[in-house]
């Protein structure tokens, strides 16, 4: 199990810090000296400004984080003559003025061309439109276009922090539905958690979208919203948190039972939260064949006829799970057990409750940022070993579904989203790694490989038309969809 080490990562974090220094021999030596002293890197040094008393200098910096880049920075206040004017780092640049934008395909240089893409032009598209309400799909945006729906209330690792805070990570989605799936995606950040209101509102706005992708939308609301549109929406619904996540997670699990030799009707798999994302992946597991689950929440075990903190979707895991009624915290949920999959938080889980599981213990440990247990904690018992990290080997990552799923769902011009559509999603994904690639450390492909997105459009489209739900029958492109413009 090998992490990435925290000197490798040198120089990708670049901060550029403003100073102001006195106009006098040796300050920029004093500077400098100060800055490797607290171990930093000066890369470029800029002069804006310069006057009889000073010189204002932009001196870019390699640090380790950000955390390290204030160390750099308070060693530079404590010298005198020296003042820090401004502080910009990496992050906070990538984002300034946002980081996505609309652009027109076509020219409008000419009045030939203003005639065209509006007035008086564009009324015979919309008439064609009037009478074939389908056309849209074809002469609009909205066929390549998906909303991206969020009230804020639950973004991943912060929290409930509110439709204008949510905004970047929306940004950030729409970046990734580009990048690796050619879809066009506009984040829609709702000032409301009432759910009718969401319900209403995204029904309001659908006309001008292909498909509806949820996002960052705490439960038990999320499962309300999305059964209620995907009932009066004729486009396809999709909550990432819950089905990508899933479809993710079955992705590796087929693979990891190769590894470890173990069929999915045999296993015993426990999870360590029953929220969205935890309902959903334990539902596709059933239906991928898996017959005993047994779900924990801070409680402990779901059991037929547990009373303390239950709900209607908890009552799932009472009622459609654990046929042995298994009793007891998380701990002792999981002994015996051939799997856990924890998507819940930090340090739930003991290494050392990991030697009492079943023989090659699979552990899909997903919180984020701090796993529910360290992969250094959880190796000397367990075979396998996941994350939502990066920075470990086998990274859950939802990327690996949903820009693929949505251009199949587009490209298609599916009505829904289905179950056989995230079964053969999951088996695409898992199919990328090729059997003699696949090890204890790769059983997941990584989300820059091109061919995920194709491999998961091609079965989206394919089970659509099984299913009766595509209104479309494209020919799947083996070129990568990242590539489309």
């Amino acid at each position: 199990m090998r992490k990435t080490s925290e000197s490798a990562q040198t120089g990708s974090y670049v901060m550029t810090i403003r100073v102001r220094i006195s106009n006098s021999p040796g300050m920029l030596a004093k500077v400098a000296d100060a800055i490797g002293a607290a171990g930093g890197n000066i890369g470029a040094i800029d002069t804006p400004e310069i006057s009889p008393t000073s010189i204002t200098r932009d001196l870019s910096v390699a640090v380790l984080n950000r955390q390290h880049g204030e160390q750099v920075t308070t060693a530079l206040k404590t010298i005198s003559g020296i003042k820090v004017i401004h502080v910009s780092d990496p992050i906070m640049l990538a984002h300034l003025g946002g980081k996505i934008e609309i652009t027109p395909k076509k020219p409008v240089k000419t009045r030939a061309d203003l005639s065209i893409v509006y007035t008086p032009g564009v009324a015979e598209v919309c008439t064609t439109i009037h009478d074939d309400p389908q056309a849209a799909f074809s002469l609009t945006i909205k066929g390549n276009t998906v909303a991206v729906v969020t009230d804020g209330t639950a973004v991943l690792g912060l929290g409930d922090i509110g439709p204008a805070a949510a905004l970047p990570v929306m940004e950030g989605k729409a970046m990734l539905f580009k990048e690796f799936g050619g879809v066009d995606a506009i984040p829609i950040c709702l000032d409301t958690t009432d759910s009718n209101e969401i319900v209403n509102t995204v029904k309001y706005i659908a006309p001008a979208f292909g498909g509806i992708n949820l996002e960052d939308i705490s439960a038990p609301r999320c499962f309300e919203i999305e059964e209620r549109l995907r009932e009066e929406l004729d486009i396809p619904v999709f909550h990432d948190d819950q089905h990508a996540t899933a479809v993710v997670v079955l992705a590796a699990l087929v693979n990891a039972l190769k590894v470890v030799g173990k069929e999915m009707a045999d296993l015993r798999v426990v999870f360590s939260g029953v929220g969205a994302s935890g309902t959903a992946t334990a539902k596709l597991l059933t239906l991928a064949g898996v017959r005993n689950i047994v779900g924990c929440d801070r409680v402990g075990a779901i059991y037929r006829g547990r009373k303390e903190g239950m709900n209607r979707w908890k009552q799932w895991f009472a009622n459609e799970a654990n046929p042995e009624n298994v009793r007891g915290s998380l701990v002792e949920a999981v002994r015996g057990a051939d799997v856990f999959i924890g998507l819940s938080g930090p340090g739930l889980l003991p290494g050392e409750a990991i030697k009492d599981m079943a023989r090659d213990p699979i552990i899909f440990a997903l919180a984020n940022p701090t796993p529910e247990v360290m992969p250094e904690e959880a190796a000397p018992y367990a075979r396998i070993i996941a994350t939502g990290r990066s920075d470990y080997p086998n990274q859950i990552n939802n990327v690996l579904c949903f820009p693929g799923m949505f251009r199949g769902l587009l490209d298609a011009r599916a009505r829904r989203v289905n179950d056989e559509m995230k079964l053969e999603a999951a088996y695409a994904i898992a199919d990328i790694v090729r059997k003699r690639e696949l090890n204890e450390d790769y059983i997941i492909p990584s989300v820059f490989d091109k061919r995920v997105a194709a491999n998961v459009a091609k079965a989206v489209i394919q089970a659509a038309e099984r299913t009766g739900t595509a209104r479309r029958h494209p020919k799947p492109s083996g070129a990568p969809w990242a590539a489309r413009s």
